[in-house]
């Protein structure tokens, strides 16, 4: 059996593409670079992290990007033996009545390969698709932003040939469909079975209200006419589903015959008190990609088992083929490269913020731009992909000035983050800190009872426990004995349901950060980074509660 879901954490938007016996999925990534998270699979059930493929800025120049901007959707497919990847660079996430974005497209013959320089192909709308017809043409498709202040800002599903000589698109962009009475219509992947062409659009919004609808035609251009049972998938009905949000899907089939639909979707805390009909939840980990079973009845496809996700599916009749772990307990930075769990903000890992070879066998980060910025942040992290795990660094940082912080953050977006770190203190010299930011209001919950570090000490070590509903930090000097900072931090305000304005498509990361506003780029050494995740059922209660504090 799978089990759901089967890529864990923020992984959102997935499309899948198979190739002979191999399978791929392409998510979103928004903000983080690289872009693009390709996972590999050969059993529709065990997947491994195999490609970004967008790492360099020629490809993906995100500076300035707002939250949640940057890549919205990719398409993958795979076509004249080579791969083809569409993707959107959001440039503005929240404005008045626009939603601007451009849309590319990048090929290589291999999916851990070099991929090309970008074509630049439209930015009429997100989320475009690369379909490619039985005769050889290709079309792109995507959804039309309509800013016209009376007007419901999605206008339609929109196709225009490509031509892969001219590297461009031909003739003129059609409507082809208009979407259903849900709305929001968006996230088009268009296939061509049983004589029919059959248009797959999210619908609702990517919240609770979310939805999968397929439409089908006898002719590219349409009319389409909607599944007799739309929607195709959804758990908006079903309030007590572990599996929320379900839709933006795409569709893939066996080299048995069997078929099988991936989808977006999120699994939600709740909050202790609070009734479903008051609030449906809150998905620290982001939106995250599922797998249901599809049947065919009458030309038309159906989820097994109804229209609702399922926690377990049955799996095809692929042999298992299972991948090591690719990503270590603890990383010890011996590597000249970063492991490819790591994402930067915007920017690539470079000697602009940062060096895996200035001080061997460690990370080092330059001090740079706040924890507002959208431009150069030295920030390296990783997703959450469990409810319950320990994360934990070695670090060695000589602040001179309280300009200058480096540490453990658990990170949402620039407005809502918490932050342990080193900083320096008039009086008390070097000492331990916490500094949050909670829808941009920024506290420090621990001041006036900063923790000082004993002049003698190189390294401090800086752990977070994260136990579902909540997560708080604790400090050691040397490695062994660990003292909880007295805070206590609600899971729940690391997500998107919290943030709900402005950037709120991702998903809670653990990492490094180091700043220094005085412009003098002190450096910060991590010996290690360590991410253990734990047995729900070994979760031990937190320690010393009578002394919780309400973070901010």
């Amino acid at each position: 059996m799978i089990q759901n879901p089967i890529l864990k954490g923020f992984n959102p938007d997935p499309s899948i593409c198979r190739v002979g016996d191999d399978y791929y999925i392409a998510v979103s990534t928004f903000e983080w670079f690289p872009g693009v998270q390709i996972h590999h699979s050969k059993d529709l059930t065990n997947w491994h992290l195999v490609s970004r493929p967008l790492n360099r800025t020629s490809q993906l120049n995100m500076i300035g990007n707002p939250d949640s901007g940057g890549v919205w959707a990719p398409c993958l497919s795979y076509a004249d033996g080579q791969f083809w990847l569409i993707y959107s660079d959001i440039k503005v996430v929240e404005g008045d009545v626009w939603k601007d974005g451009h849309n590319y497209l990048v090929t290589c013959t291999e999916i851990d390969g070099e991929w090309s320089e970008p074509i630049y192909l439209n930015s009429s709308g997100f989320d475009p698709s690369l379909f490619h017809d039985e005769d050889g043409r290709k079309y792109l498709v995507n959804m039309v932003w309509d800013q016209r202040v009376h007007n419901h800002r999605f206008y339609g599903i929109a196709i225009q040939e490509y031509s892969d000589h001219e590297q461009k698109l031909i003739g003129e962009p059609q409507i082809i469909f208009k979407g259903t009475e849900l709305g929001l219509t968006e996230a088009p992947h268009l296939y061509h079975w049983n004589g029919y062409y059959y248009l797959l659009t999210a619908e609702g919004g990517t919240k609770f209200e979310h939805a999968a609808t397929i439409a089908r035609s006898k002719n590219l251009y349409g009319p389409y006419e909607v599944h007799p049972h739309n929607p195709l998938l959804t758990s908006w009905h079903d309030l007590t589903n572990p599996l929320q949000k379900a839709g933006h899907a795409s569709i893939v089939e066996t080299q048995n015959g069997e078929w099988y639909l991936v989808h977006l979707t999120g699994r939600p805390i709740r909050r202790e008190g609070k009734k479903l009909l008051e609030e449906r939840g809150y998905c620290p980990l982001g939106r995250e990609t599922a797998i249901q079973q599809l049947e065919w009845k009458a030309d038309w496809p159906y989820v097994v088992g109804g229209n609702t996700p399922s926690l377990t599916v049955e799996s095809p009749d692929l042999q298992e083929v299972t991948w090591e772990q690719d990503y270590p307990t603890q990383d010890d930075f011996n590597n000249t490269q970063l492991n490819h769990h790591f994402q930067t903000l915007r920017i690539p890992f470079t000697e602009e913020i940062g060096s895996l070879t200035e001080r061997p066998g460690h990370l080092r980060l330059y001090g740079r731009e706040s924890l507002h910025s959208t431009f150069t942040q030295a920030h390296v992290a990783r997703r959450w992909q469990s409810f319950t795990f320990d994360a934990e660094v070695k670090l060695d940082f000589h602040p001179v000035s309280f300009q200058q912080m480096a540490g453990l953050i658990c990170y949402y977006n620039t407005k809502n983050w918490v932050f342990a770190h080193i900083t320096h203190h008039e009086v008390k010299g070097r000492v331990i800190d916490i500094m949050t930011c909670d829808r941009f209001v920024s506290s420090q919950p621990i001041a006036g009872a900063e923790i000082s570090i004993p002049e003698h000490l190189k390294a401090v070590y800086l752990k977070v426990k994260v136990r579902t509903e909540t997560f708080h930090f604790e400090y050691s000097f040397d490695g062994e004995n660990w003292n909880q900072i007295p805070v206590i931090f609600p899971s729940y305000k690391l997500s998107d349901d919290y943030i709900n304005q402005g950037g709120f498509f991702t998903g809670a990361f653990v990492g490094m950060h180091c700043q220094d506003t005085s412009g003098r780029r002190l450096p910060a050494d991590f010996d290690y980074f360590s991410y253990k995740e734990i047995d729900h059922d070994d979760v031990p209660l937190l320690e010393h509660k009578e002394h919780e504090l309400t973070s901010q």
